[in-house]
């Protein structure tokens, strides 16, 4: 089942990540269907997130899709490299997103590995195991950004399959040292004992 729009539209963006882990992000793009269970996620929270791309409620040509109300798509490039899935979450002008960093692959497996790899022999181990790896994957761009995922027509979708439950793990996010005290804050959700999460993985949590 889809998640409705009133999961999206909650204030609490950290519980948002939190229970996004076990649901199963899909993408129907060029005539293929993928799929996968997220296994990690980080939370970003405007105004007051110095990690967040809104921070201060700064709002430009790329962060305008945050403002929106929840359950639109968010995907920017980052190091002029790779290209990152947010969800955007809350009431609208709230500006906050779910960084969907892993999933574990369910469907079309055999078209992520060519997305991915052009061929190349590789462990699936490396199909999904980071944000960047996760949307080549899946198929999504820059281009999808400001999808509503509400839309039946929607080429990305969040669904609940009611996969079983796991243990979950908490962290600070990744590569946010610049945010000074907000770099410490425990807004990474993982997964236990998922072989797919961002690399390298924590080992003492």
């Amino acid at each position: 089942m889809k998640l409705p729009r009133d999961f999206f539209l909650r204030s609490d963006v950290v519980a948002v990540a939190r229970e996004l882990l076990g649901m199963v992000l899909v993408t129907h793009i060029n005539g293929e269907i993928t799929a996968g269970r997220i296994t990690e996620t980080e939370a970003y929270r405007a105004p007051d997130d110095r990690a967040c791309h809104a921070f201060g409620n700064r709002r430009t040509e790329r962060t305008e899709v945050m403002f929106w109300q929840g359950g639109h798509a968010y995907v920017y490039l980052c190091y002029g490299i790779h290209h990152l899935f947010n969800v955007v979450t809350g009431v609208e002008d709230e500006a906050h997103a779910v960084l969907i960093r892993a999933l574990e692959p369910l469907e079309g497996v055999e078209v992520m590995r060519e997305r991915r790899f052009q061929g190349k022999m590789k462990s699936d181990a490396l199909l999904a195991h980071g944000p960047g790896a996760l949307a080549q994957a899946m198929g999504l761009h820059t281009r999808l950004t400001g999808t509503n995922m509400l839309l039946p027509e929607s080429p990305v979708w969040i669904e609940d399959r009611g996969l079983e439950t796991r243990e979950v793990l908490i962290s600070p996010r990744i590569g946010v040292d610049y945010a000074r005290e907000c770099a410490l804050w425990p807004w990474r959700f993982l997964t236990l004992g998922s072989r797919l999460l961002t690399i390298p993985s924590p080992k003492d949590f």
